[in-house]
């Protein structure tokens, strides 16, 4: 390799890591903004854009994330069935209380990119509303950094 040339990860040399996230009083917007690095594999110093070379995210306590200001008052997610008129709207407080494990997929899923490699890494995201998840047997690591 020449001195002054980068590093550009094969798809065949990544090695996949297991990483828990705790959302339990932390900014939805913020978790999601972690995973969404994580899955991208932009906290590796081996990071190739063009290269899915993410890991694999487990996101627990998907119920109590926080939603800072209004948002829960205000926010609301809309969504085509694809017939004629078919425009639909959901509030987050209502997301929040009945489904806030498709609330954090949405977030994350939004910051990724709209391509194959964004398609690619939402498939390994893992969202639970309560502690327990059944991913023991990847033996999962708990995420250390500072969720920003």
């Amino acid at each position: 390799m020449k001195p002054n040339s980068s590093y550009l990860q094969k798809p065949a040399e990544v090695d996949r890591k297991w990483y828990v996230i705790d959302a339990a009083g932390k900014p939805l917007g913020r978790v999601a903004a972690t995973c969404a690095s994580i899955l991208r594999g932009k906290h590796l110093p081996t990071y190739t854009p063009n290269v899915d070379c993410g890991d694999f995210v487990i996101v627990i306590n998907a119920a109590k994330a926080v939603l800072t200001g209004n948002k829960l008052a205000n926010k609301v997610r809309y969504y085509h069935t694809g017939w004629v008129g078919g425009i639909k709207e959901i509030h987050y407080d209502k997301l929040m209380a009945e489904k806030p494990e498709q609330a954090m997929i949405y977030a994350v899923n939004g910051m990724l990119p709209n391509n194959t490699i964004g398609r690619k890494a939402a498939t390994r995201l893992k969202v639970y509303a309560g502690a327990e998840h059944n991913n023991e047997a990847q033996k999962p690591v708990a995420w250390t950094q500072e969720i920003k």
